[in-house]
């Protein structure tokens, strides 16, 4: 199932959707407010998204997503860091003010941590990529040269990154992982209890 706030890119995925034979749901809604039920789906997964939201309306779709996954669930959602090389050198060219409207906010691993587990619980990273954010070895074919050298030591960070985890904290981009343990209103875990991609 997939959200997003414009009826265009809906419909643009549902027409790649059927190109590629994918068997999905589409639905115009805002990520804040989710028309969905309470424990709808299994996992929630979201990339290049919440980065450029407000940090209070990021706090409303985690809320969200702690509502609509079910206990046990999973949510996979890819932030960009504060001290990656890359994300540190846009920090600087804007003189680390903070962020206006579609520009990217830069998040630390505390306060991810802090606003993931209160709403969901158990919460983890790992890396997606150093060097930039939304680098991937799937889009390797369409690469520049000098963008081969960058996603190749990129990949071999990231691998290296599972064993030395503290390289987790200098990734330009990293996937914060949670498992929805019951979390309550209040942020409190209970801890006694589809896929959604934004």
């Amino acid at each position: 199932m997939g959200i997003d706030p414009s009826l265009g890119a809906i419909m643009a995925a549902k027409r790649v959707a059927r190109q590629l034979g994918v068997d999905a749901e589409f639905i115009v809604g805002d990520a804040r407010f989710l028309p969905l039920a309470q424990s709808a789906v299994d996992c929630a997964f979201s990339y290049s998204v919440l980065q450029h939201m407000s940090r209070e309306d990021v706090a409303l779709v985690v809320a969200e997503i702690g509502r609509v996954v079910k206990k046990n669930g999973n949510s996979f959602v890819q932030m960009p860091t504060k001290f990656g090389l890359r994300c540190l050198y846009h920090q600087i060219r804007r003189r680390f003010r903070e962020a206006k409207g579609f520009e990217v906010r830069y998040w630390s691993l505390p306060s991810l941590k802090k606003l993931f587990s209160s709403h969901l619980g158990r919460t983890t990273f790992s890396v997606d990529c150093f060097f930039g954010i939304g680098l991937q070895f799937s889009d390797f074919h369409l690469m520049t040269p000098t963008l081969k050298v960058i996603v190749t030591a990129s990949e071999f960070l990231r691998a290296l990154s599972r064993v030395i985890t503290p390289l987790t904290w200098v990734a330009d981009s990293i996937y914060v992982s949670s498992v929805n343990e019951g979390v309550d209103q209040q942020g409190v875990c209970a801890r006694h209890g589809t896929e959604l991609v934004g």
